[in-house]
């Protein structure tokens, strides 16, 4: 009986052994866990039994490692949709510091730096489609063909393969203002031949159905 009575006690004091390097290497995790999420440090309650605050602060650190993850995740799908839309608008990467956790704030901020780049996005490519369409028409009734690189790229290239940079969006809107005004002038000059026409017409006494047969023109 006295053997495995001092059998058990050794057990319990191993076991106890065990739970106080437990306990430490917790209390250690959770200050490196507090000091990365930027989080106040840990209050144990110092009450409970140490079975019980070996299992409390193991359950913390399991949290605490699941808010790393999910806020690394976060961080690294943000990451990979700013930099999609930076190459389509050409613009800077948000600046944050991707070697350590990111804070709740800085991932709020990221968040709405991303969806007002996807807000962006939406408005110069709405921008661009209905700027191109207009161009397309003008060049078909000027009888224009693209001749420069970037006019190509307009009429030719797939729409979501277009740049949607700052500057490109101000390029698209001086040819389409230039193409309108090149309209502005043909009709100008239109309207002055058809008065000149006309004016002939009156002076050379043409018959009316002469006239018609020119007026389709």
């Amino acid at each position: 009986l006295q053997s495995l009575l001092d059998m058990m006690v050794a057990e319990e004091e191993s076991l106890k052994e065990r739970l106080l390097k437990s306990i430490a290497l917790c209390r250690k995790e959770l200050d490196t866990l507090c000091r990365e999420l930027q989080l106040g440090p840990f209050e144990t309650e110092e009450e409970s039994t140490i079975l019980q605050m070996e299992k409390n602060l193991r359950t913390c650190v399991e949290v605490l490692q699941k808010q790393k993850r999910d806020r690394k995740q976060e961080l690294k799908a943000l990451q990979e949709q700013d930099q999609a839309l930076c190459d389509i608008l050409c613009t800077a990467l948000f600046s944050i510091d991707t070697g350590s956790v990111p804070s709740l704030d800085e991932l709020d901020r990221y968040r709405r730096h991303v969806a007002s780049l996807n807000a962006l996005k939406e408005q110069r490519r709405e921008e661009f489609v209905t700027n191109k369409r207009q161009i397309i028409l003008l060049m078909e009734e000027l009888d224009h063909t693209p001749d420069s690189s970037f006019e190509r790229d307009v009429v030719c290239e797939d729409e979501e393969a277009f740049c949607l940079s700052k500057e490109n969006i101000e390029a698209l809107q001086n040819l389409l203002q230039q193409l309108e005004a090149r309209r502005a002038l043909n009709e100008a000059v239109c309207a002055e031949l058809r008065a000149r026409i006309l004016a002939l017409w009156e002076r050379l006494q043409i018959p009316e159905e002469q006239r018609e047969a020119s007026a389709v023109h």
